[in-house]
C-alpha cells in the first residue's frame, strides 16, 4: 500500500508594521497682528497713564502671541461700522499682511436707522476673504445683549436685542460659509459684571478688554497660533477713572452720545413696541 501524503501550503502574511500617528505639527508664530472696528476696537474704556491714551483688547493679544511693536497696527476709529472696515480700514490692513486679524465692529450699526444685516454679512465677508487672499486668520465677534449691561428700559431693550439677534445671525452665517474662528462675547465667562464695564457701560473696563483678549487668545490657540504669554486678567498698567472723570465724561461725551444714537434709534424702538403692543391685543 502506498501512502499518499497531502501537503497544505499555508500562506503567512506578514504583520503590518504598527501604526504611528503622526507628530502633532508646531503651532504657528503670530508676528504680524492687525486690530480692526470701533472704539472698543481702539481700547475705549482701559486708560493709559498721563494721558497716554487708550490700551485695550489689541495691545494685550499683541503681548500675548509675541508681536513686536512694528508688527502691530490698528487703523480702528470710533464710532465705525461694518462698512467702515471694509471701506476705510482694510486697505492699510492688506498692506500690512498680518497673520492674524481681530474684527470688532456691527454694534454700531445696530442703532442706525439704516441697519442692514445683508450688507453686514456682505461687507464682513469681503473683509474676511481680502485678508484670507494674503494669508490672514480673520476672527470677528459675536454679540452679548447689550441692553442687560446699559439697563435700558424695557421696550428699548427689547428692540436692541433684536437688532443684536439679527447681526448676530449675519455674523453666524459668514463664519460658517468661510470657516474662520469667532469670539461669541455672550458665552465669555464675567460678560455680565458691571465690573468687566467702564463707567459709560458702552465700553470694557481694563478687566473687560483683559476678558476679550483672552477670549480671542483662546480662539487663536484653537486655530494652532502659540501663545507663549497667556494675558492675566489681573488687572495693571492702567488707570481707574476718578469720579470726576466719570461724571467729566457722561457730560461731555456720554450723554450727548445718548442723545445722538436715541434719535435715531427710538423711531425704530418705537415700530417694535407697537408691534408689541397689537400682539398682546389679539
Amino acid at each position: 500500500m502506498v501512502a499518499t501524503v497531502t501537503v497544505i501550503s499555508v500562506e503567512v502574511t506578514p504583520s503590518p508594521e504598527p501604526l504611528i500617528p503622526p507628530a502633532p505639527s508646531a503651532p504657528r508664530s503670530a508676528r504680524r497682528l492687525v486690530v480692526l472696528g470701533d472704539s472698543t476696537a481702539v481700547g475705549l474704556g482701559d486708560p493709559l497713564p498721563d494721558r497716554g491714551g487708550w490700551r485695550g483688547v489689541g495691545p494685550l493679544v499683541a503681548d500675548a502671541l509675541g508681536v513686536e511693536p512694528d508688527g502691530y497696527l490698528n487703523p480702528s476709529f470710533t464710532g465705525a461700522r461694518m462698512g467702515c472696515v471694509l471701506t476705510k480700514q482694510l486697505p492699510e490692513a492688506v498692506a500690512h499682511r498680518p497673520d492674524v486679524a481681530l474684527v470688532v465692529a456691527g454694534m454700531n450699526d445696530t442703532l442706525r436707522p439704516d441697519f442692514s444685516a445683508e450688507k453686514i454679512a456682505a461687507d464682513l465677508t469681503e473683509v474676511i476673504r481680502s485678508l484670507a487672499a494674503v494669508g490672514t486668520v480673520v476672527v470677528p465677534v459675536r454679540y452679548h445683549d447689550h441692553g442687560k449691561v446699559f439697563r435700558l428700559p424695557r421696550s428699548l431693550r427689547r428692540a436692541l436685542s433684536q437688532r443684536v439677534a439679527e447681526l448676530n445671525a449675519a455674523i453666524d452665517e459668514v463664519v460658517e460659509r468661510e470657516g474662520v474662528p469667532c469670539l461669541d462675547l455672550e458665552l465669555l465667562p464675567g460678560a455680565y459684571d458691571l465690573t468687566a464695564w467702564s463707567v459709560d457701560r458702552l465700553h470694557p473696563s481694563e478687566l473687560g478688554h483683559r476678558m476679550l483678549a483672552t477670549g480671542f487668545t483662546e480662539r487663536l490657540a484653537e486655530a494652532g497660533f502659540a501663545v507663549p504669554r497667556p494675558v492675566s486678567l489681573t488687572c495693571s498698567g492702567g488707570v481707574e477713572p476718578s469720579t470726576a472723570g466719570h461724571v467729566g465724561w457722561l457730560v461731555l461725551k456720554g450723554i450727548p452720545w445718548v442723545w445722538r444714537r436715541g434719535r435715531e434709534f427710538v423711531p425704530y424702538a418705537a415700530v417694535i413696541m407697537w408691534h408689541s403692543f397689537r400682539e398682546r391685543l389679539r
